[in-house]
């Protein structure tokens, strides 16, 4: 993957964000998410999918299951700064959301993983996380599992098709169907002018003046949406820093990309995150320091495009990002198989 920035950002902000909403480029969230070719989406995949993505005998301790840092029955992620896996040990960045993943160019904040497939192999074997040796011990832990056999042949055939890979295609397969269309915003661009509220509209037409549309463009807000898969879309975080918020929120501890690539260029660099649903999803940026959405607006707009919004200004962009909450398809919990008494041996 390779790092993406912005050639002349500073001095195009304002035109990028006045020529998408000149030319009419707003885009709604399709109501499905593209799969690659070698992994079609499927109903014995997605079913199969989800029942990994609840069961907590991926971790070391059998406690922690994605579930438990990517609640979809809200906002998909877990409302902690940064979240707690296996021994009550907590990580160093906050939870993204998994609505919407699916239209991410990269996953993670650092973008290590181009795709939900490989995202699916990263928390399992994160010694904080979910704390399994590796990827052998994650899927032998399912293997061991009887109950399983039949729902992986369902998904991917007869024959040895227990394993890591095919676990993390189904858990993809089961992600891409965390979409949330039909927004108030979406509704507005298709043709139904009444959809939004004025202030909503407004407040869309300020997001795009004060710049924000150069990151948070496409159907997701994440970026372009001719992004390949995989590559990435990045942003420094800060570009401008020397305010009072490096400090107050601790925006330059992380390293960001540079802890993967450890290139000094990749300092404080992260993927562009999607603006839907962020009422559901506080506290706000990689280290989760904002509680606030407003506050989270006036520190984007200072550290980003070094400029100072007035408060009816936040309010409006507030108010437009409200109208970007779309509808949740309906989660039920899927029946597990049962665990062999030996399984779960580690306290």
């Amino acid at each position: 993957m390779k790092t993406r920035c912005i050639p002349l950002m500073v001095g195009m902000l304002a035109l990028a964000g006045s020529a998408i909403a000149a030319d009419g480029q707003w885009q709604a969230l399709p109501e499905t998410a593209p799969a690659p070719s070698d992994n079609p989406t499927t109903e014995a995949k997605v079913t199969l999918g989800k029942m990994l993505f609840f069961d907590p005998r991926f971790s070391s301790t059998g406690s922690i299951s994605c579930f438990s840092c990517h609640n979809v029955t809200e906002g998909g992620d877990d409302h902690r700064p940064t979240s707690i896996g296996v021994h009550g040990q907590v990580g160093g960045r906050n939870a993204p959301t998994v609505w919407n993943a699916a239209f991410n160019s990269a996953q993670f904040w650092d973008g290590r993983a181009p795709s939900l497939e490989e995202q699916a192999k990263g928390p399992p074997v994160n010694a904080i996380e979910m704390g399994m040796k590796d990827l052998d011990a994650t899927v032998g832990r399912i293997k061991k599992i009887p109950g399983y056999q039949a729902h992986f042949e369902a998904a991917f055939g007869k024959g040895d098709v227990v394993n890591m890979d095919n676990a993390a295609k189904a858990i993809a397969a089961y992600e891409r169907t965390l979409i949330t269309p039909n927004s108030a915003y979406d509704r507005y661009v298709k043709g139904d002018k009444k959809a939004m509220t004025e202030q909503q509209v407004r407040g869309m037409d300020t997001f795009a003046k004060t710049g924000c549309t150069a990151c948070h463009s496409g159907p997701a807000f994440n970026g372009s949406q001719n992004m390949p898969m995989g590559q990435g879309f990045f942003m420094k975080f800060p570009t401008f820093p020397g305010s009072v918020y490096d400090t107050q929120y601790r925006l330059l501890e992380d390293q960001g990309r540079a802890a993967v690539t450890n290139k000094p260029e990749d300092k404080q660099m992260y993927r562009v995150q999607t603006l839907r649903n962020l009422a559901y999803t506080a506290p706000y940026f990689h280290n989760g320091s904002l509680k606030s959405l407003d506050e989270a607006v006036k520190v984007m707009a200072k550290t980003q495009l070094n400029k100072d919004l007035k408060d009816d200004e936040v309010k409006d962009i507030v108010a437009f990002l409200d109208a970007l909450n779309g509808e949740f398809p309906k989660q039920t919990l899927p029946q597990l198989p049962p665990t062999p008494g030996d399984l779960i041996t580690e306290n």
